[in-house]
């Protein structure tokens, strides 16, 4: 069985180690990524960072391109589960991405017997407690995340987000809950040696609730435990052939998939300073020098970039994002944002040569796009234009790095995607919990001098105030 993440940021992996993620999804990308035949193999699709409209045809086309690639590898369809990665703070297009997956997934394996959404991160402190996700044990609809322009919301109750995200179209009442109690019971029955003496009720249960789900029919399922979920990977793996489920999940899920399978994923080979390790050198042996890329606007992002520019080592380079969009606006926009590219690309290049780590950050805040969906789609665009912009100032300096911080999925993907060019990097592990170190595949650098660079992809939701400079100091001590 082999797990095809269809992730909407890159930073879904952050639970995991040792498994490639794809940034391209031809049918060459994809048959060398399957023909690796990984556990987990992801697909950074990036949707967050586009319309409803547009999600939706990523994940139809992502679907037409994976069937063609089985077809081509002659593994079978129903050899695969489809998981849809979205955000564990609820943000993204959560239920139509699932919804389009379905529609399309049937045509391959059948129709489809339940979606389940499953957001908790254990590691980040999402949880979710009978049918409420929580932050740090605060529900989270009462955080700064819910507040996002873009993907707000106004309850913590899943069964209600559902039927809100959904407008209307999933009732509450008609969304099916797996709650923690089964979970616990399943999770003890399966435990060490207790069904070896026949104590398995709790887990026969949960296979048996299961496998009375049909009609693609809509269950939030709690998570507060890693046994939790690795109980329900092991019933959804007693079922595999009978029924077809589809998730949407955050990280945490991924592992309870794995673990609860037949072959485990183990420990990662390295540790902190092992990942720290990996940082590129001159032949001498000397450390080529890092860059941090900060693109995130949410609150906690403000809070680590703050103290991150505390750091004497540290030199901050600000992109003015309102003149940015006057550029973008007005007038020979091309050659206005390319003598402004060379004037922030010398700052960048002056903090190398002074010896300190250059900080490339958007000004904080965001711009005012007005409301409607014309709002939207602008803000949007603006977006993808200034990820653009930070990723071909990065690449550019990309050959005398010796390892990237990229803090902002949106951001992140960009970088790796359009301005290192890369086809697919293979996931080293983790630097901090949930924080990802990744490194361009042997066969996937396209752009000359980025080989080997490990590249820290930092969600915008993660950590403390202090966790961004954490992963700096770590960096710069390997």
């Amino acid at each position: 069985m082999t797990i095809v993440v269809i992730d909407d940021d890159p930073t879904g992996s952050q639970t995991l180690h040792s498994c490639p993620l794809l940034l391209r999804w031809d049918l060459d990308s994809l048959c060398r990524g399957l023909r690796q035949r990984p556990r987990l193999l992801f697909l950074l699709a990036n949707t967050r960072a586009l319309t409803a409209a547009q999600a939706a045809e990523r994940n139809r086309e992502i679907v037409a391109a994976l069937a063609e690639a089985l077809a081509a590898e002659g593994i079978p369809a129903d050899h695969v589960q489809l998981v849809s990665r979205g955000d564990s703070t609820l943000r993204g297009h959560g239920v139509l991405e699932p919804q389009v997956l379905a529609e399309a997934w049937q045509g391959l394996v059948g129709p489809v017997d339940a979606t389940l959404h499953v957001p908790a991160f254990l590691p980040g402190g999402r949880t979710t407690v009978d049918g409420v996700h929580r932050l740090h044990g605060e529900p989270v609809h009462t955080t700064a995340f819910a507040r996002d322009r873009l993907f707000g919301y106004s309850t913590s109750d899943l069964a209600a987000w559902l039927e809100e995200k959904s407008a209307g179209q999933i009732k509450a009442a008609s969304v099916a809950r797996l709650g923690r109690v089964q979970l616990d019971q399943a999770a003890v029955s399966r435990a060490a040696g207790s069904r070896a003496v026949g104590d398995s009720a709790g887990f026969e249960a949960l296979v048996g609730w299961l496998a009375s789900l049909e009609g693609n029919r809509a269950v939030v399922v709690d998570g507060e435990r890693p046994e939790q979920l690795e109980a329900l990977g092991a019933a959804v793996e007693v079922l595999r052939g009978r029924k077809r489920f589809l998730f949407r999940s955050a990280a945490s899920l991924l592992n309870g998939l794995v673990d609860g399978g037949v072959r485990p994923l183990g420990p990662q080979p390295l540790d902190a300073a092992g990942l720290a390790g990996l940082r590129r050198r001159a032949s001498s042996g000397q450390p080529w020098p890092g860059l941090v890329l900060v693109g995130s606007h949410v609150p906690l992002a403000d809070q680590q970039l703050d103290q991150l520019l505390k750091e004497p080592g540290c030199l901050g380079v600000e992109l003015p994002v309102a003149r940015v969009a006057r550029v973008l606006e007005g007038g020979c926009p091309d050659l206005l944002l390319a003598d402004l590219e060379r004037e922030w690309g010398a700052q960048l290049q002056s903090a190398l040569a002074a010896g300190r780590t250059p900080v490339l950050f958007t000004s904080r805040g965001e711009l005012s796009f007005g409301a409607g969906d014309a709002a939207l789609e602008r803000r949007l665009a603006f977006g993808m234009e200034l990820a653009r912009l930070m990723a071909r100032l990065v690449a550019a300096l990309a050959p005398q790095l010796g390892y990237v911080i990229s803090k902002g999925g949106i951001t992140t993907g960009t970088l790796l995607a359009e301005g290192l060019r890369l086809e697919a990097v293979q996931l080293e592990g983790q630097l901090l919990p949930g924080l990802s170190l990744v490194r361009p595949q042997d066969d996937g650098a396209q752009a000359v001098g980025v080989e080997g660079l490990p590249v820290v992809t930092f969600p915008g939701n993660l950590g403390d105030g202090s966790t961004l400079a954490e992963a700096w100091r770590l960096m710069e001590a390997g």
